[in-house]
């Protein structure tokens, strides 16, 4: 008896699929035996044949027409952003028993209006800096849960309220309440910073510009947790020989009985306030500076130690002062959150389609369910302090918002 004929007396769809939304909060999929689903658009429907062969294809026929092969994998998660009807056919390629099946996925408006916003922060876990414990603000008792909530409430929907990611590999994880599809040849996410151009010299693009490396992960698992693969969206400094990979930093809690140094601008309170080492065998100090006087050291973190991994950019400031008065602070091309002032739209969204591994190796992923942005330099400017990427806001850029009238790019 083959793998197939002993299943003939069960109905074929139910046989074939054992099928999953990959949402438990939006009720996806039909599971009845009319070998038809249903699921709103950007949500995703994991498809896991019960039949094994020797190799398998997933052709899907869109609503237009357009056929493409789009997995040679077992299982397979369908997602599509526009709404229609999706033929898909589903082949065991096995010469002792080969099988062909076809099924429909009705794509349809979601029931409640998706938000073009974040609505979820997952993780917030800056590195030391003068705006931590302040943006947001830390208060006696707040537990890391705690933290992660009120950057939600300051960065969701349209809050604008910034925070801080504090010096390099600081960080914070946030999602919408839909997959944000990629669509090629399109800006698929936008973000909102602080950024702005000095007036001195308007043509360089300098002033304060903090480049923060964006990371996406894509929900292979569908278990809404940021738990799988992340990738870096590869901006205009990636393949820098100035760009260092896969360097760690480790920050130190300042001990109860430290010590202050002052340093002689009046201006550093302690030279030697965060004391730092990183991969290259490299140490230094991050300062505390005379504006900002409460713990720059995350108060929630218990541990005495924290250490970040990633990209490190070249340096971007530049003394034009000479006498640490004045630094400019210019920004890269394109590609880093932070970077650019707001008003340059296409200079704070981000493409899906510029993701690549660990190793620099572009990698094709069908959306995000999850982004992560980290500070991308570790420099102190003098009296300004240590460069922290901020950012306020973020959007899929498949759902615009009318009110703002911004383009799809």
């Amino acid at each position: 008896m083959n793998k197939l004929s002993k299943y003939l007396n069960y109905p074929v769809a139910l046989l074939a699929f054992m099928s999953t939304a990959c949402s438990d909060s939006v009720p996806t999929v039909s599971l009845g035996l009319d070998q038809t689903y249903r699921i709103a658009r950007m949500q995703k429907l994991q498809l896991q044949p019960s039949l094994t062969g020797q190799e398998y294809r997933w052709t899907v026929v869109a609503p237009d027409g357009t056929e493409q092969i789009v997995s040679t994998d077992k299982d397979y998660i369908f997602l599509a952003a526009e709404e229609g009807s999706y033929k898909i056919s589903f082949d065991i390629i096995d010469l002792e028993s080969p099988y062909h099946f076809e099924f429909t996925v009705d794509v349809l408006h979601e029931e409640v209006e998706y938000s073009p916003y974040i609505s979820k922060v997952f993780e917030y876990r800056p590195a030391p800096g003068q705006f931590v414990n302040d943006m947001p603000k830390y208060e006696e008792g707040d537990t890391e849960a705690d933290m992660a909530r009120k950057a939600e409430e300051a960065i969701s929907g349209k809050n604008d309220v910034m925070i801080s990611l504090g010096g390099f590999g600081g960080y914070v994880t946030f999602g919408f309440d839909h997959t944000v599809v990629n669509q090629p040849g399109q800006r698929d996410i936008r973000i909102w910073g602080n950024c702005f151009y000095e007036l001195l010299q308007p043509d360089k693009k300098g002033g304060s510009c903090e480049p923060g490396i964006v990371m996406v992960s894509y929900d292979a698992n569908c278990n809404g947790l940021p738990d799988d693969p992340w990738y870096e969206l590869a901006g205009s400094e990636y393949h820098s020989p100035d760009t260092r990979h896969k360097y760690t930093i480790t920050y130190s809690r300042p001990a109860d009985d430290h010590v202050a140094v002052p340093g002689t601008d009046g201006m550093t309170p302690d030279t030697q306030y965060i004391a730092w080492r990183d991969s290259d065998g490299d140490s230094g100090y991050m300062p505390k500076n005379a504006f900002h006087a409460q713990p720059y050291y995350p108060q929630w973190i218990e541990a005495n130690e924290i250490a970040f991994t990633g990209s490190l950019l070249a340096p971007n400031a530049v003394d034009i002062s000479g006498n640490g008065s004045y630094y400019v602070l210019y920004s890269y091309p394109w590609g880093y959150v932070d970077n650019h002032p707001n008003e340059e739209v296409e200079l704070n969204s981000f493409d899906i389609g510029w993701a690549v591994d660990a190793n620099g190796n572009p990698v094709s992923l069908p959306g995000a369910d999850f982004v992560r942005v980290y500070t991308g330099v570790n420099q102190y400017c003098g009296w300004i302090g240590e460069t922290s990427t901020e950012l306020c806001r973020a959007q899929d850029l498949h759902i615009p918002d009318k009110t703002d009238n911004i383009p799809i790019i």
